[in-house]
């Protein structure tokens, strides 16, 4: 078993590192606002700007370095049963494989990856998949064909990678495949931070990255799953428990 250890800024750091050139561009314009600008209503606003870039940091270290989101114990309350097959998918920046391996060491883990750099296009993948090797035994997937067998997997896991997939019609073809390869009494967990209020207090007009409650769920139906939970781990980020077959509670 491998042990994790992250640092107490890992995340917030890896935030700024891999979006760097977001912080650079604002930080460039907001400084030659604010030294070539005299009008103190111009100057308030750009000084408001910063404050809001800076609580966007603040919030996001919260989540992402305080909050326990990576303990996974978010987990232990949910009835899942990862004793034997389990599969972890990510976008390309994976930070939770090795962490699942050791929550669940009895189970056989295998890692896939969906990201293509034709369809999903953020730079800052671009970065992570540079500065951190992908977990051993990792395979690049389509979204449109998931090489397991039917009825074969009892838990998959996508944390914080799904709203990577734009296309909605894509998407719903991805969760249709991942309904195929779910057994029976299996569940997947899928965790994302929603276009709602406290996502767009903490990042403003970013939160349009990310996708509604009533979206995720026209995809869940759509894909013939049913949402048995929904979980909120910090105000900022949700999980969804879903299952093949029978009603939600």
């Amino acid at each position: 078993m491998e042990k994790i250890n992250r640092t107490p800024f890992q995340g917030i750091v890896n935030i700024v590192r891999f979006n760097w050139h977001f912080y650079l561009l604002s930080l460039l314009a907001l400084a030659a606002g604010l030294l070539f600008t005299q009008y103190m209503m111009v100057r308030l606003l750009l000084w408001g700007a910063t404050a809001v870039i800076l609580l966007s940091l603040v919030i996001s270290w919260y989540i992402y370095d305080r909050s326990g989101l990576y303990s996974l114990q978010w987990l232990d309350d949910i009835a899942l049963r990862p004793h034997r097959r389990i599969v972890n998918i990510h976008a390309g920046f994976d930070e939770t494989s090795q962490l699942l391996a050791n929550k669940y060491p009895e189970a056989d883990l295998q890692v896939f990856d969906f990201y293509n750099p034709e369809m999903h296009t953020e730079v800052s993948i671009e970065r992570a998949r540079k500065r951190y090797a992908p977990y051993a035994g990792t395979k690049t997937i389509s979204t449109a064909a998931v090489p397991l067998e039917s009825a074969s997997v009892d838990v998959v896991f996508l944390l914080l990678a799904a709203h990577e997939i734009r296309d909605p019609v894509e998407r719903t073809i991805f969760f249709k495949e991942l309904r195929r390869c779910l057994a029976a009494d299996g569940r997947i967990v899928v965790l994302e931070h929603l276009r709602d209020t406290p996502n767009f207090i903490a990042y403003t007009i970013g939160f349009l990255h990310f996708f509604s409650g009533a979206n995720w769920r026209r995809t869940f139906e759509g894909a013939q799953l049913t949402l048995e939970k929904e979980k909120k781990i910090t105000p900022f980020l949700s999980a969804f428990i879903l299952q093949k077959n029978g009603t939600a509670s």
